[in-house]
C-alpha cells in the first residue's frame, strides 16, 4: 500500500508500456513536447471530459470526468467516462437507487496498438474503481476516435498481474530518479520527445568512452 504522497500519475502506465525512457523523461525529468499527436488526443481528451458530468438515461448513468485512486497501485487520476449499468452484483451510489456496476471507458485518438499500453491504463483505471466501489470490474471499453469504435477488454487476471508490475517497476524507476538508456526503434519518429531523447545518438555514441577516449587522448 503506497501513501497519497507517493501516487504517480496514472496516464503514465500508457507511457511506460510505450517506452521506459520517454515515461522518465516525463514523469521524472519533467519534460514535455507537444506533436500532432499529442494535441490531437488533448482535443479528444478535453471532448470526453466535462468534470462532474452525470447523465442517466434508464439502467445507465453516465459519469465524466471522474477522480480515482488506488493506494494498492500507488496511482492517481481521471477517466474519460464511467458507465454504471444497474446490476443486482454491483455497487451501492449515493443518490441512486439500486445497485450499480462501473464500467470504464478510454478515448483514444487513433486505432488499437499492438504493444498493449492502452489496455493496461484501462485496467490500471478498473483497479481503481474497484477499490474506491468494493466491487469486481470485469470488462472495460477502449473509444478510437480514427475508426470511431469501441474495443472490449477483459480484466484477465494475467493483464492485472501485469498492470501491477509495471507499477511496482514505475515506483522504483521514480525512488531511484533513473532514466533509462535508450532503445531506438521505427517508434522512435512518432514520439514527441524524440529531439530531447535523441534516441539516434544516444544509440550511437557512448558519452563516457568518449570522454575518456578524448582525456586519454590528450595525455
Amino acid at each position: 500500500m503506497y501513501s497519497e504522497k507517493d501516487y504517480l500519475m496514472l496516464s503514465g502506465i500508457q507511457h511506460f508500456v510505450f517506452c521506459r525512457r520517454q515515461w522518465a523523461l516525463i514523469h521524472i525529468e519533467q519534460q514535455w513536447a507537444e506533436n500532432y499527436q499529442t494535441t490531437a488526443g488533448e482535443l479528444m481528451h478535453k471532448k470526453a471530459h466535462d468534470e462532474g458530468s452525470f447523465e442517466k438515461r434508464g439502467d445507465l448513468l453516465t459519469v465524466r470526468g471522474l477522480r480515482i485512486s488506488s493506494r494498492s497501485l500507488g496511482m492517481s487520476g481521471q477517466c474519460d467516462v464511467v458507465e454504471f449499468h444497474q446490476d443486482k452484483d454491483g455497487a451501492e451510489l449515493f443518490g441512486y437507487d439500486g445497485r450499480w456496476r462501473p464500467v470504464p471507458v478510454e478515448y483514444k485518438r487513433g486505432t488499437v496498438k499492438e504493444d498493449g499500453s492502452d489496455e493496461a491504463q484501462l485496467c490500471a483505471q478498473a483497479i481503481c474503481l474497484e477499490e474506491m466501489f468494493q466491487t469486481e470490474i470485469r470488462e472495460g471499453f477502449l473509444y478510437y476516435g480514427q475508426n470511431r469504435r469501441r474495443h472490449r477488454v477483459e480484466f484477465t487476471e494475467a493483464l492485472r498481474e501485469n498492470v501491477k508490475k509495471l507499477s511496482g517497476e514505475m515506483h522504483e524507476l521514480l525512488l531511484r530518479g533513473y532514466t533509462p538508456n535508450v532503445r531506438y526503434s521505427k517508434r522512435c519518429k512518432a514520439c514527441s520527445l524524440e529531439d530531447i531523447c535523441l534516441p539516434k545518438l544516444q544509440k550511437d555514441v557512448d558519452v563516457r568512452a568518449y570522454i575518456e577516449q578524448n582525456i586519454h587522448s590528450k595525455d
